[in-house]
């Protein structure tokens, strides 16, 4: 059997870089999506051929029709038809207040997390019917239905939208057997804190959280293995919540 081939978007650092290390693991080759540190996409990259898989990164701002297109086209190119994508690229811009932010921080996060979602799902869409099938897993996050006051709203309005167009993907792509499914993450300990402003958030919050803990990204990246996964063959349509209990 010819071994799946994934996308990963932003997967040089954080839960990207981890679940692109746990795939390579588990028998995908990877196309490494990612904005502009190419040392940490280098080194991710090193880590999967390392497992025994092939890699290929791809610079790639996934707010960007003409980005999407050439990590999909690079691909397929080097590694073969597209069974797999990971939509994992997000940010949240400062935390704070809706009252106070930026709209170019509110744009940025549309753009990234919502059309960014889009375009690489459309993309995925056409490339996985053409061959058969696949498998689209969107990182969501526990905060679209938290609602996220004083920290985010608007990152939260952002996720909301992933969890509906999981569901509503599913439906439309079940028939081209494409499974579309969708991990919420809680608080997990990554830099994206650090760049929000708040490096030590996960620490401070760890005692509003059922299992006393932030999570570690190696935990999102097994489920999103999972839901990849043959063992998820009748899965589609869902959104996973992996938050301590959150």
């Amino acid at each position: 059997m010819s071994r799946p081939v994934t996308i990963v978007t932003d997967g040089s650092r954080g839960i990207g870089a981890a679940t692109c290390v746990r795939l390579a693991a588990d028998g995908h080759d990877l196309a490494l999506g990612y904005v502009s540190n190419h040392a940490a996409a280098r080194n991710v990259a090193e880590a999967v051929r390392a497992a025994g898989a092939r890699c290929v990164t791809v610079p790639a701002d996934t707010s960007q029709e003409a980005d999407v297109e050439r990590l999909f086209d690079t691909a397929s190119a080097e590694l073969g038809p597209v069974s797999g994508l990971v939509n994992n690229a997000g940010v949240t811009g400062p935390l704070g207040r809706l009252a106070d932010a930026r709209t170019e921080d509110l744009r940025r996060v549309v753009d990234v997390n919502l059309l960014g979602y889009l375009l690489c799902c459309r993309r995925a869409a056409r490339d996985m019917a053409a061959h058969g099938g696949g498998a689209i897993v969107n990182i969501s996050s526990a905060a679209a239905t938290l609602g996220s006051p004083g920290d985010y709203v608007h990152y939260a309005a952002s996720k909301a939208a992933t969890d509906a167009l999981t569901i509503g993907l599913s439906k439309e792509l079940g028939p081209d057997r494409i499974r579309v499914n969708a991990v919420a993450p809680g608080l997990i300990d990554t830099d994206m804190h650090a760049a929000m402003g708040d490096p030590d958030r996960p620490a401070r919050a760890a005692g509003s959280i059922p299992l006393g803990r932030p999570g570690e990204a190696s935990e999102i990246a097994a489920a999103v293995a999972w839901l990849l996964s043959p063992d998820a063959s009748y899965t589609t349509g869902a959104v996973l919540r992996v938050s301590g209990g959150r």
